[in-house]
């Protein structure tokens, strides 16, 4: 197949408008693969150029060793995706047809490789090309490059992902376990081995779920704490609550008083941080956002979130267009692919169309999502940031379905361009499917059933030619396998 002419990068052509992507993971990707088909780049109007740090795409599923400080990847050996991968999919290309229903990295890794190459997206991206500063001069972005090259854009899309710098908790005692080898964090985990008989696991999250389960195949004993945890032991596994203080000696306390000794390491899974070093305090502030009202008239990024971000994307302050800067993919809890896309396309749909975003009601919807958050969790500031970019389970689909009905509302220009380019197999809507919802919803006891399957042997048989036809073949698929699951729950109670 030919390659499309791809015009020569210039960002100081005055015929055209620049776009800078930042990071060429999922979120860069998606917002490149909707910047070409949109009918402004193909008339010429809009150049696009991603800059990209590393030596090759995929973000954080392009692993690395976990010798750097920090890793440049917190891939581990084990890791299979948390969410089906028919609902995990960008919507304009599917995984292949028999993929396992959750893969491993190296088949996502596989996946974003064929996404750029069936939408020919490689030669926009600027490999081993480091952003270091990206500063507004009142009318546009200069963006400076490891490659000393000082850039002006109109637009700037902010894709770099969250999963790089780790965070690591204040309780007392730990800095003593970090600097003596005792504890690491999760980002440089790749394998349960060699980390002595007793392993403390700290976080509840998917990796500190996925990492203790993995630990008791290799340790004697593993402790797993989680904020209200239920304390209990099964087999070599102890469960128990948050951690008070880290102890001499592989000695640990947690806070309802219980003790465990003799630990010989710890993994932290505290999660990561939110950094932008390429931008200086001008443009985001390192700070928790004061309590509002009022709005706040900076950006603020806490490390926990960036605020205030109109839908979550466009800042909302007095120095710049909110329209000419975006942030991508800072929601955490949701499938992201299928999000980062709608994202894009609603950047575009505002750069194209700056009157689209009204800054009023923009403000108003912020407000009050902010008494929202303050009603769930209180009014301490640091607490609503930590909230702020959460989603629970449904409200990733009311996001994208607004996000949607956003686009629709243009012009038509850009979501015509959309419409007019998914190939086969793709998911053309305004709407997210029902099945993408129960999906997701249920992808809990998905992973468990698919992990028996894998354990019997069977997992390969149950996908075999599945999505040949379609979507739906993976839709009727999953819900064989819930009923089956059921099924063999049941009888296994029977037998007790």
């Amino acid at each position: 197949m030919d390659l499309p002419s791809i015009p020569e990068f210039d960002p100081n052509d005055k015929g055209s408008k620049a776009i800078c992507v930042i990071g060429a993971g999922p979120a860069g990707l998606a917002a490149l693969k909707i910047i070409l088909d949109s009918s402004q780049y193909r008339s010429g109007e809009w150049n696009p150029v991603v800059f990209e740090a590393r030596d090759k795409l995929g973000g954080v599923w392009y692993p690395a060793s976990p010798a750097g400080e920090p890793p440049e990847s917190s891939i581990y050996d084990s890791l299979t995706t948390n969410v089906p991968h028919p609902g995990m999919a960008y919507t304009s290309y599917p995984f292949p047809p028999s993929t396992a229903l959750f893969p491993d990295a190296k088949v996502v890794l596989q996946y974003l490789n064929d996404y750029t190459d069936h939408f020919h997206l490689r030669s926009y991206i600027q490999f081993n090309t480091t952003v270091k500063a990206v500063l507004w001069n009142g009318s546009r972005w200069e963006v400076t490059t490891s490659a000393n090259a000082v850039l002006s854009f109109d637009l700037v899309m902010v894709c770099n992902g969250h999963y790089r710098i780790p965070r690591y908790p204040d309780t007392p005692g730990i800095a003593q376990w970090l600097s003596c080898g005792r504890a690491s964090h999760s980002a440089a985990y790749r394998h349960p081995y060699n980390m002595g008989d007793t392993v403390l696991v700290v976080g509840g999250g998917p990796s500190g779920q996925d990492i203790s389960a993995e630990m008791c195949t290799a340790a004697r004993t593993v402790i797993h704490s989680a904020t209200g945890a239920t304390i209990e032991d099964i087999g070599n596994l102890k469960r128990r609550g948050r951690v008070a203080q880290f102890g001499d000696d592989g000695q640990v306390i947690f806070e309802d008083g219980t003790v465990e000794t003799g630990i010989n390491h710890c993994i932290l899974a505290t999660g990561y941080e939110y950094s932008f070093p390429f931008f200086s305090e001008d443009v985001l502030r390192s700070a928790v956002p004061p309590p509002m009202p009022p709005l706040p008239t900076e950006l603020y990024n806490s490390t926990y979130s960036v605020f205030p971000l109109a839908r979550h994307m466009f800042p909302l302050t007095k120095t710049f267009p909110p329209s000419s800067l975006a942030f991508l993919g800072l929601l955490v809890r949701v499938a992201p692919f299928p999000l980062v896309e709608a994202q894009a396309r609603a950047v575009l749909h505002a750069f194209a169309d700056p009157g689209s975003l009204e800054p009023m009601q923009e403000a108003v919807d912020i407000m009050t999502r902010y008494e929202e958050v303050r009603e769930q969790v209180g009014d301490e500031p640091r607490t609503i940031a930590k909230t702020w970019h959460c989603f629970k389970a449904l409200q990733q689909f009311e996001y994208r379905d607004a996000l949607y009905e956003f686009c629709v509302a243009s012009n038509g220009d850009l979501n015509a361009a959309w419409q007019s380019v998914q190939g086969e197999g793709s998911r053309s809507y305004t709407k997210v499917p029902e099945w993408e919802k129960e999906m997701y919803c249920k992808k809990d006891i998905l992973r468990k059933a698919w992990k028996h399957l894998v354990e019997l042997g069977k997992a390969e048989e149950w996908v075999k030619g599945v999505g040949q036809g379609g979507v739906h073949e993976w839709v009727d698929m999953t819900k064989r396998l819930e009923k089956w699951f059921e099924d063999e729950e049941m009888a296994k109670k029977s037998k007790l």
